[in-house]
């Protein structure tokens, strides 16, 4: 049994989760409202105050899903209470980013400022040197702020470029200078 799936989603106090048919989940909280439909397989009860989820059988397909739907479900939750927030470092000289209105101006030693948009439901912050992606959805605050570190990774000599805050660039040694 899936140690994840079998855990029941506490639904806190101003929620509302909206079961309907073809597992059409809708989370509505104080932060917004997110919906998904999920694999039709998976029975998704709500009990009380807390939704479960089970599974029909025990094939491979229905164990690898069944902490997926529980896990899905509970970023739902999560998002629309407290909200996901991912911290991006840019480090160089010359790096800097600058915001304007819902768009992202990255200067990172190209010829030419990168501009990005902010893609619906998601918010960036710049603050000196730290950009915050901030939003309700999981997934797109995560493809957001991977799509901004993607403009320049850091490299692995001088570590220049634009990181996750808690992320470890492996660093490596330059040349020697010996002859």
């Amino acid at each position: 049994m899936s140690r994840i799936g079998r855990m029941p989603i506490a639904i806190p106090a101003g929620v509302t989760v909206e079961i309907a048919e073809n597992n059409k989940v809708t989370v509505k909280g104080p932060k917004g409202e997110l919906s998904r439909v999920l694999v039709p397989e998976m029975e998704i009860k709500m009990e009380g105050e807390a939704v479960t989820v089970s599974r029909p059988n025990d094939l491979k397909r229905n164990r690898a899903l069944h902490g997926l739907t529980r896990t899905l479900i509970n970023n739902m939750v999560v998002g629309v209470t407290a909200g996901y927030a991912k911290k991006l470092e840019i480090n160089g000289v010359g790096y800097r980013a600058a915001k304007n209105g819902k768009g992202l101006t990255l200067s990172l030693g190209y010829s030419h400022p990168v501009e990005m948009l902010d893609p619906e439901g998601v918010e960036s912050m710049v603050e000196g040197n730290v950009i915050t992606v901030s939003g309700i959805d999981k997934e797109k605050v995560g493809q957001y702020a991977a799509e901004i570190r993607d403009k320049r990774r850091p490299e692995p000599y001088k570590g220049k470029g634009i990181k996750y805050a808690d992320e470890v660039i492996r660093r490596k040694v330059g040349k020697s200078g010996k002859k």
